[in-house]
Order: structure tokens, then sequence, then C-alpha cells
């Protein structure tokens, strides 16, 4: 009998001073805050920086995290370690940061600047493809997004996705399969 109540009441545990210090802020204590950024801003900073090998990008994501988790903190459920929450959250604003720092890059000044109509015409068919592929990329699951961005973006190959992720290469792998699958029938391509 105890070994059924046992397994009924376990929840998954958080580290109680960083429980003692979520409650804390959300009375308003907010030293309370600056002692979880002082917990985990390095953590958030080297995730960042490891997906976007940057030190600048890696402290603007980084600062977007710390507003974030100062924004929802209060929604915290502790249905999983803090740590993995702002895992999650700081992987989320890397990818589209680099979403976004592509997009940026595709359509550099020196891309618009060209006078051949050709070559605008052409252009403007790239940012449409382009404009789709941002649409499908933020429709699919987290997982697979984040190792479509990272291989292609970022040219991470398995091994060193893996240790930024700490998924397995297979597990890898089987998501950017998927990935490549569903972006080619969003983009209407043919899939063989």
């Amino acid at each position: 009998m105890n070994k059924i109540c046992h397994i009924c009441v376990v929840k998954i545990r958080i580290d109680v001073k960083d429980a003692e210090l979520i409650e804390s802020f959300k009375k308003g204590n907010r030293y309370a805050f600056e002692q979880l950024v002082k917990k985990y801003q390095k953590n958030i900073y080297w995730h960042a920086r490891r997906m976007t090998g940057n030190h600048f990008d890696a402290d603007e994501i980084a600062q977007e995290v710390i507003i974030t988790i100062y924004n929802k903190i209060s929604s915290f459920r502790y249905e999983s370690e803090l740590s993995t929450w702002i895992y999650r959250i700081t992987a989320n604003k890397t990818i589209n940061y680099l979403r976004k720092e592509y997009i940026k890059k595709f359509f550099s000044i020196e891309n618009v600047t060209k006078k051949d109509s050709n070559d605008i015409v052409k252009n403007l068919e790239d940012k449409q493809k382009l404009e789709k592929l941002n649409e499908v990329l933020g429709g699919l699951p987290i997982k697979q997004r984040e190792v479509f961005l990272l291989r292609h973006f970022e040219g991470m190959n398995y091994n060193e996705i893996s240790k930024v992720t700490g998924k397995t290469e297979g597990s890898l792998k089987a998501n950017y399969h998927h990935a490549i699958t569903k972006i080619l029938k969003r983009m209407n391509y043919e899939v063989y």
C-alpha cells in the first residue's frame, strides 16, 4: 500500500531553493528574481552561444530570455525542472533569432539594389519562397525545426547538434528526415 501511495504523490522534483525564489518573486520580491538570474544567466548565455557561435548574438538572446522569464515565471507550473523550462525558452528564442537573422542576410541591401530587371523578379520570387519557408518552419514541431535550422543555417553536423541539444544522433536524424519531408510537401515540391 505504501508503494501505491508513494507513486500517486510523486511529482517532478524541483530545486527547493528555486521554488522558494519563484514564490517569493510572485509575492513581489525582486531580489528573488535577481537570485534566479544569477543562478541561470551563464547557462542561458552558453546555450545560446553554442547555438549561434558568437558572443554578440548570444548576449542579445540571453537578455531576451531573461525578460521572457521575468514576464512568464508566474505561470511556471512545476511540471518540469526550472532549468528545463529555461532551456526550452532559450532554445526557442535562439531558433527564432537565427531564422530572423537568416532572412535579414538573405535580403541584404546588396540583393535589393541589383539593377537587372530579371534579378529583381528572381529576388522577388526568392523572397516569396523564403517567406513561405519561414511560415512552414514555424508550423513544424520544435524538435524538427531545431535540427533543421541548426543543420541548414548554422552548418552543424549531427554530432555538434547532439552536443548542443543533448539529444541522440539517431533521434536528430529522424527529426531531420520528418522536417525535410514536411517542408517539401508544404512547399509543394515532389517528395520521393
